[in-house]
């Protein structure tokens, strides 16, 4: 459910989102990671993903936010679940008059089928995990999935 920009903005204000980042590789390896046009992380190289709506399965979010992002027909059973991560941001997709906390569940994708890529992003790109790694302008977030740490 879309949420009007009050409602929203007072949810970020006092929850913690939950989302689901899509780790999307291709049959070389390489990573698809689209350069962000809202907050936060405006302006940073960032994984594909959407949150989940309230009364959503994950199931159904995963299956509408794959098809959102990247235009696939994929259920989350035929993803590979990585891990559950938190991101924190010091501002919001509103402004910068508090901060925005993610709970993530991030997933792996492997394809090689032509993707239909949404307007969320200024342009898609697919990279080398260690290019990717090496870059100022990925997001720490982003290269916290290939870091191995975990």
């Amino acid at each position: 459910m879309l949420l009007n920009q009050e409602v929203f903005a007072s949810i970020i204000h006092n929850t913690p989102l939950i989302s689901i980042d899509l780790i999307v590789e291709n049959i070389k390896g390489q990573i698809l990671l689209g350069k962000r046009i809202n907050e936060p992380a405006k302006d940073f190289w960032f994984v594909p993903g959407g949150r989940i709506f309230k009364d959503e399965t994950l199931d159904t979010a995963f299956a509408r936010i794959v098809e959102n992002e990247i235009g696939l027909d994929i259920k989350r059973k035929d993803a590979t679940f990585i891990d559950v991560y938190e991101h924190f941001y010091n501002n919001n997709v509103f402004d910068n008059e508090f901060s925005t906390h993610y709970v993530v569940l991030a997933h792996k994708i492997v394809t090689n089928e032509k993707l239909t890529l949404n307007d969320q992003h200024e342009k898609y790109e697919w990279f080398e995990k260690d290019v990717l790694l090496n870059r100022d302008d990925v997001h720490k977030y982003t290269k916290d999935y290939f870091k191995g740490n975990r």
